[in-house]
């Protein structure tokens, strides 16, 4: 099946300031290049969802009635209505904790 997918302005918000805050950190080491990279990364494995990340469940209660996806670095929170799947929440794993 091929799906339409969106995410929401608070799943676009953490993962740029996730890494805007990893760039704040090592600002000696940590490009802005590196920076692009990193976020292109996290919004393009949102095209992977459903079709090779597989749905599973929720680890953590805030996220209760949503499916989950994730990569190695990100836990997407995520709706699916008709062909559309939109993601309304994410978390990197570092910070995947209640």
């Amino acid at each position: 099946m091929q799906y339409k997918y969106l995410y929401t302005k608070r799943a676009a918000s953490k993962i740029r300031t996730f890494y805007k805050n990893v760039g704040k950190k090592y600002r000696h080491t940590y490009s802005y290049e590196d920076m692009e990279r990193n976020v292109r990364d996290a919004f393009f494995a949102i095209y992977a969802i459903e079709c090779t990340l597989p749905r599973r469940r929720p680890t953590i209660s805030r996220w209760a009635g949503y499916h989950m996806a994730n990569t190695d670095k990100w836990y997407y929170a995520y709706t699916i209505e008709g062909d559309t799947i939109t993601v309304v929440d994410v978390c990197h794993a570092q910070n995947m904790h209640e």
